[in-house]
């Protein structure tokens, strides 16, 4: 039991699909028996009327049907219910009832029974009034101090003011300046009507000054002569009111008035007595008496189902409901007082406390007894083997759900192209251009809320529609989308790959809403989508071959839809004409395992040479060969690559140079239309001095610099799309070269295509400069000592050039030739120095063309000629004879001296290459010792 939870005392849930308000909920003794004991009325928008006399029973049970009073069906929804004195002949009390076009006022009776069945009560309807507007709301009270009686006001939604006199109509009037209604309440201290307008601010109005205003019976007379309505007195609080009261046990004069952030305390004449500012959205409340002198409680309930209670600002209590509520009032019955009343939307009607029942349990008192210890051993083991099997059996069962996907994605390309071309490029240099159709289909395994598709292709290729909105689809249930792809620009794609994502939500018990989810699914397209068949071409510019290590086969039997133009007497030859780029060639060779492939332009070669080495592939693996490969001797064609590189940069600088170009001349058009400005405001006329003319000839240079910088936009998107072609071939090349393996051709890649798009603030040459260093400092370092300099952590910038680029490129591919492998591990792959028998190392080789890292000049040394043991020993005699330190002596000394002045970080890896030759030369030492042991022997 918690003590923050509201103890349900009586509860009962009211009807199905019927809908409350904060108005359909009312508290008093309406059928006036005199017992001081409060009945609940409750009104409906379906029209219904129930009457609940609540009495205590078992908890947890709910209410008894006895507990119902009356319960009657009226012809139109209820908005309103109040409980007042509402006859003009009588002073009991009677039940208005507020609907949209109608004001009833009823008469509770109750009818006592002379069987067991008890007291019957019935509804009687006293007057009724028909109203020319729609209600939104009203109040009541003794308006203009009368006394024994109730008046009502009712507020249409118009915004005029119909006050009734009990049986009979008085008048009208017209809020001013009137938008949406607010809530209403009657102040009987000053005799004032308090409201919200849709100015957001609180607005009180005299009785006595709406009852000399101008009539308002009819709507024209809002604009006729008379007395003008004006407001006592308004108070801007910035938002909208969800209720408003005025409490009358109070000796302390009050408008309390609930916005949709705050609650404020007003006192009678609009100054605000205090505020508190809520952090959570509010949804009804209600000030009650408090026993402190000179302070107010409040009932607060919020859309957290939680309610809330306050003395003044500070927070006493909060208690969780099991409901949000829309009205909340205080009542007393037959068996408790001071119960919390409240309603819910939905029609959730409970009667609650706060707080802990006393509970007279009392545990028994356990017999003492002694413990056998190894039988609670042996029942604790027992209990954690069943604890160890229900963990594998739920891992177990998670492991096979997780791996049934909730919604499998499959795409389906079509082998052949479209018959109509769906292309919005007719043709690209004479040649069609053709489309190809892609069914996507989409199976649920679950029930899926609000299927999103997205198609994402790579430039220039572009889809018949990229988003998709599928209905929701329940388990086992499949759907089905077609698209058609094109090519869109006048290039070639560097991918032909696109990816499918469906996002979705999946409903669980806890979130009916569902958990957000994506599935993916990515599909390859045909290389007949961005190429036809050609004529061979004999000479071509670029070359490059590819070996391998099985007998060459036909190419119409890798390429059987690209046959169609081939002639016999060219041999085993096809030819490929990129639409929208040159013709590339393969040639397989007749006499050796090589085949050719040739272009007048570098980067088209890739889409050809990477589909024939997946074809390759596949093809051998049908014949059942297992162990075909392929491989590339080289050289590898960097300048051919770096022409690419500095055509792109090119388009870059361009790029640059016409954004500041546009940004003068901006500035220069701002500053003549300035003057201009001012030339034609002054009231003495003076000459324009040309500046009309010139500001007509900054106006043509700034469109014609904007249509510049457009135009190399469009190269540039196109020269970065040929620069990734050339890329991907560079990587093709090196990983065949050297015979990578798929996590160092990933690498790679990630190394040199770090980018799917340019931007200006970020481009690809410092981005792989940046790459391309760190991997020349970690796994591609020659030493440890490279690896211990750290990557520059300065912000990326556009360099001055591609020559240091170029070179890191260069050098990387070196390395890669000399036996170096990536790895993401910076200590795995350190090229250790190959010690040669007898104790020589090899001399390291000295690159001309690597930038200068670290001042390497300190750590090169010159191996001098170690001087023998004999000719050691014999000179270490004559300079003990002499006087003077001996070669060991005088190598320490110098080696202290040095020691000194060189930095400890440096000389660690000179420590650890001498170990090795320390040992080897105490091995001659020994044997020297023993022979001249021997001697003296």
């Amino acid at each position: 039991m918690s003590l923050f939870k509201a103890r349900d005392w009586w509860s009962v849930v009211l009807g199905e699909g019927e809908e409350f308000d904060q108005g359909c909920l009312c508290v008093g003794d309406v059928d006036n028996s005199g017992s001081g004991h409060d009945k609940i009325v409750v009104g409906s928008y379906m029209g219904l009327l129930r009457i609940y006399g609540p009495r205590a029973s078992s908890p947890g049970s709910g209410a008894l049907a006895e507990d119902q009073l009356l319960e009657v069906q009226l012809r139109d929804p209820i908005i309103q219910l109040e409980v007042g004195k509402f006859v003009s002949c009588s002073d009991l009390l009677h039940l208005a009832v507020l609907h949209p076009r109608k004001l009833s006022v009823y008469a509770v009776t109750a009818t006592a029974g002379n069987v067991e069945h008890g007291i019957q009560y019935q509804l009687r309807l006293v007057y009724e009034h028909n109203l020319q507007r729609t209600a939104c709301n009203m109040t009541y009270g003794p308006f203009g101090g009368v006394t024994g009686h109730h008046f009502i006001c009712i507020q249409s939604m118009d915004g005029m003011l119909m006050f009734f006199e009990q049986e009979s109509y008085a008048f009208g009037r017209f809020l001013p300046g009137f938008l949406l209604p607010g809530p209403l309440c009657y102040c009987g201290r000053t005799d004032t009507f308090i409201t919200v307008s849709s100015a957001r601010q609180v607005e009180s109005y005299k009785y006595e000054v709406l009852a000399v205003a101008t009539d308002a019976d009819e709507e024209h007379e809002r604009k006729t002569s008379g007395k003008r309505l004006t407001a006592d007195w308004t108070l801007v609080i910035g938002e909208q009111a969800l209720d408003i009261v005025v409490p009358t046990f109070t000796s302390t004069s009050s408008i309390f008035v609930l916005g949709e952030r705050n609650v404020y305390c007003l006192k009678d004449n609009g100054q605000i007595r205090f505020m508190k500012k809520l952090e959570y959205n509010p949804s009804c409340f209600l000030p009650y008496a408090s026993v402190s002198e000179g302070t107010t409680n409040l009932l607060m309930g919020n859309h957290n189902s939680t309610l809330l209670v306050y003395q003044d600002v500070t927070l006493k209590w909060a208690a969780q409901l099991s409901c949000v509520p829309v009205a909340v009032r205080v009542a007393n019955f037959q068996d408790l007082k001071g119960v919390v009343v409240t309603l819910s939307g939905d029609g959730h009607l409970q009667c609650s406390y706060m707080g802990t029942d006393p509970s007279f349990f009392m545990a028994p008192r356990v017999d003492a007894r002694e413990i056998n210890y190894e039988e609670v051993d042996a029942e604790m083991k027992a209990l954690q083997k069943i604890i160890k099997e229900a963990v594998r059996t739920q891992a177990d069962n998670f492991l096979k759900t997780s791996l049934e996907e909730d919604l499998t994605v499959t795409a389906t390309v079509s082998s052949a192209v479209d018959t109509v071309s769906r292309s919005l490029l007719g043709e690209i240099a004479g040649n069609p251009v053709p489309s190809v159709t892609v069914k996507i289909q989409v199976k649920s395994r679950l029930t899926v809320q609000s299927p999103k598709l997205n198609v994402c292709v790579q430039p220039p290729l572009a889809v018949t529609q990229e988003q998709f909105v599928l209905d929701s689809m329940g388990p086992g249930s499949t759907s089905f989308v077609m698209f058609s792809v094109f090519l869109n620009e006048k290039y070639s794609p560097a991918d032909l790959g696109g990816d499918v994502t469906v996002s979705y939500s999946t409903p669980t018990e806890l979130n009916p809403t569902g958990v957000p989810r994506v599935a993916q699914c990515k599909f390859t397209l045909p290389l007949r989508l961005v190429c036809l068949p050609s004529a061979p071409s004999k000479n071509s510019k670029y070359k490059i071959t590819i070996d391998t290590n099985k007998p060459p086969v036909s190419l119409g039997d890798i390429f059987p839809e690209f046959v169609e133009k081939s002639e016999e007497k060219e041999g085993n030859v096809l030819a490929f004409q990129l639409i929208a780029g040159s013709t590339v060639t393969v040639q397989a060779s007749k006499t050796s395992q090589r085949y050719r492939i040739q272009s007048d332009t570098f980067e088209d070669m890739w889409l050809v040479t990477k589909e024939l080495l997946q074809r390759f592939d596949t093809f051998f693996a049908k014949q059942g060969v297992k162990d075909f490969r392929n491989s590339f001797a080289g050289p590898i064609p960097l300048q051919e690559y770096f022409e690419t590189v500095d055509h792109h940069f090119e388009l870059r600088v361009n790029a640059e140079k016409y954004q500041d170009l546009l940004s003068e001349r901006a500035v220069q058009f701002r500053a003549i239309q300035r003057r201009l400005l001012t030339r034609f405001k002054d009231k003495t006329p003076a000459p324009l001095q040309n500046l009309d003319t010139l500001m007509e000839g900054t106006y043509r240079q700034v469109i014609a610099l904007a249509d510049a910088a457009e135009e190399n936009r469009a190269l540039l998107c196109q020269a970065f799309a040929r620069l990734r072609s050339a890329t991907h071939l560079l990587i093709t090349l090196l990983s065949l070269w050297q015979g990578l393996s798929a996590d160092q051709t990933s690498i790679l890649e990630a190394t040199l295509l770090p980018l799917l798009q340019d931007t200006p603030q970020l481009g690809w040459e410092e981005c792989v400069d940046a790459a391309v260093s760190h991997l020349l400092r970690t796994c591609l370092s020659r030493s440890p000592k490279d690896q211990a300099l750290s990557l520059s952590t300065s912000q990326l910038s556009m360099p001055k050039d591609t020559a240091r680029l170029k070179k890191h490129i260069t050098l990387l591919c070196d390395r890669l030739g000399k036996g170096g492998r990536l790895s993401l591990s910076s200590e795995a792959n350190v090229q250790t120095p190959v010690v040669m028998p007898g104790g020589c190392e090899p001399i390291p080789e000295v690159e001309l063309e690597e930038p200068p890292l670290q001042q390497e000049s300190s750590a090169k040394f010159i191996k001098k000629r170690q001087p023998s043991k004999r000719t050691k020993g014999k000179t270490d005699e004559a300079a003990k004879e002499s006087g003077k330190p001996s070669a060991k002596e005088s190598g320490k000394d110098a080696s202290k001296e040095s020691g000194k002045e060189k930095d400890p970080e440096k000389t660690k890896s000179s420590k650890k290459a001498s170990v090795r030759a320390k040992e080897k030369k105490k091995e001659p030492e020994a044997g020297d010792a023993r022979r001249a042991s021997g001697s003296e022997n």
